[in-house]
């Protein structure tokens, strides 16, 4: 169940960072190029906290119940905090996602009260570039120092 999960996250990781850097490309250059708001806007705003809200499910079942990394460091946490991979999925990874899902949805509330185009566009570019700031930050790429980088699949 472990294997099937952790690939599951893994490849939903790629939806979320495919859909979020449309959706914050779209957005910037419609607070920038003063386009009109569309649906396809709307539509990207909601795919993109919708994949967040599913690979974090994914990952909150992970954390809890099937990795064996945090199981492991839920057992002596001091210990978890001085290897830097443990530490890494432990605390850090699950932090910054956390910030992320809650990024996307503010800007997508926000968005969507905002009065004029340029307001949506605005605060879509700024919410949804910060979110996937943070995905791309705390996404363990196999290039990591901190020896906590996965494959790319």
């Amino acid at each position: 169940m472990y294997s099937l999960v952790l690939t599951l996250h893994s490849l939903v990781r790629w939806a979320v960072v495919i859909i979020g850097v449309i959706a914050v490309v779209r957005a910037f250059i419609g607070w920038f190029g003063g386009r009109q708001w569309q649906q396809l806007d709307d539509r990207l705003g909601l795919g993109f906290t919708s994949v967040l809200d599913i690979n974090l499910l994914l990952g909150l079942l992970l954390y809890f119940f099937l990795s064996p990394i945090t199981t492991g460091a839920f057992k002596d946490f001091g210990a978890a905090m001085s290897n830097g991979s443990v530490r890494f999925f432990a605390v850090e990874h699950i932090f910054i996602m956390i910030v992320a899902v809650v990024l996307a949805h503010i800007g997508r509330s926000r968005s969507k009260k905002a009065a004029d185009d340029r307001g949506k566009f605005k605060r879509a570019a700024i919410f949804f570039g910060l979110a996937m700031l943070a995905v791309l930050l705390a996404i363990p790429w196999p290039f990591l120092a901190s020896g906590a980088g996965r494959g790319w699949l």
